[in-house]
């Protein structure tokens, strides 16, 4: 027993950093057998599928170390410490995005489970919602909020917030509807009344579920914060800085790479404060079971 639970320790805390250095050694060895093969696959005439030059994939060091040059020609502001700004501004709007998503979303998936004639009616066009691309409909936001005079920040956690509507409102749905309808009649027959139920039972069941969504919600709330700040013009957030070096990637890849990893950090940071939030939700439920 204690061997099982020792191995599953280590597994759990340990298996991220050998994915993560495997993933290093794949990198790395790619670029090490198609930069002495010419990129072709050994033994044989077929192509790499991506080419393993200087200006399409360069080595790891380079990518780290371009963290720690400067951003501009010219400049002594170095590329961490730009990005680590511009991390801050699209974070920022990015929870905002995620609050306004998860709180709509959570709303009608409540409203869902509760009333099978509103599901009928609105589970169509929830699922629509997702069929229409974010950016197609990121100039139209942008072009309305202009209209409105709006300020862009409010269209982007709008964007944001669109593509954490939809997983938080589907897993909300779900879990509201996993609870057994055996528990749902015990509390009925003392005399609970539809919130109660909702509070004291759906809601506590359907934990797990919500927090699964909210944990998908958070890193969709920094790519919608990233794609919605591209067609407002906002200069001072990730986005801007991801295009503006997606046009130089050729003279400078590393510096493209090096901000995909801080977006990916920013993400995974955001996510684990909400898994933090749901080993503390879920501890406290349990506590007040046992007692």
């Amino acid at each position: 027993m204690k061997l099982a639970l020792i191995r599953n320790f280590f597994f759990v805390k340990f298996a991220p950093l050998v994915l993560l250095l495997i993933a290093c050694i794949w990198w790395e060895g790619y670029i090490f057998l198609g930069r002495a093969t010419g990129d072709i696959i050994p033994f044989t005439s077929i192509k790499f599928p991506v080419r393993t030059d200087i200006t399409s994939m360069p080595h790891l060091w380079d990518i780290f170390g371009a963290l720690f040059r400067p951003a501009r020609r010219g400049g002594e502001e170095i590329l961490l410490t730009l990005l680590i700004n511009a991390s801050l501004f699209t974070g920022r709007i990015a929870v905002f995005g995620f609050l306004f998503g998860s709180f709509s979303g959570f709303g009608v998936g409540v409203v869902l489970a509760k009333s099978a004639a509103i599901e009928r009616i609105l589970f169509p066009y929830v699922l629509a919602s997702q069929t229409v691309p974010l950016l197609a409909i990121a100039p139209m936001v942008v072009i309305w909020g202009g209209k409105l005079n709006l300020p862009v920040e409010i269209s982007i956690v709008i964007l944001s917030s669109y593509l954490c509507f939809f997983p938080v409102a589907i897993n909300t749905f779900r879990g509201l509807r996993s609870v057994a309808q055996n528990s749902i009649d015990v509390l009925r027959s003392c005399a609970a009344s539809d919130f109660e139920i909702l509070m004291k039972l759906q809601i506590p069941t359907a934990l797990p579920y919500i927090f699964a969504a909210l944990k998908l919600a958070a890193n969709a709330s920094i790519i919608g914060a990233i794609i919605g700040e591209l067609p407002t013009g906002v200069s001072h957030g990730v986005g801007r800085i991801l295009l503006t070096f997606s046009y130089y990637f050729i003279s400078g890849p590393a510096k493209l790479f090096s901000s995909a990893l801080i977006c990916a950090a920013l993400g995974m940071a955001f996510s684990g404060l909400i898994s933090m939030a749901e080993q503390l939700m879920l501890a406290k439920q349990n506590r007040i079971l046992v007692s």
